[in-house]
């Protein structure tokens, strides 16, 4: 399966190659983490493991409590036309 790439913080190489969207959900999957975000192109899911997850929604600016969604975070999707 291909992984996308995830950043909870705009990255610092080649940031015009990376797009935003907005966390609708998260959900795991077969033992894939599935990131659901609100794009300009609409919905979109992400794929990532659970380790990826745990890292990006750790450096979200957000309590340890807090749900990530609505957080705005940066991604390359990957595998797909």
């Amino acid at each position: 399966m291909d992984q996308d790439r995830i950043h909870a913080q705009k990255p610092q190489q080649d940031p015009e190659n990376w797009s935003t969207g907005q966390i609708e959900s998260i959900r795991n999957e077969d033992g894939h983490c599935i990131v659901t975000a609100n794009t300009d192109e609409g919905l979109i899911e992400l794929t990532v493991t659970t380790a990826i997850r745990d890292l990006f929604v750790s450096r979200l600016s957000i309590a340890e409590e807090e749900s990530p969604v609505g957080k705005e975070i940066w991604f390359k999707r990957r595998g797909r036309n």
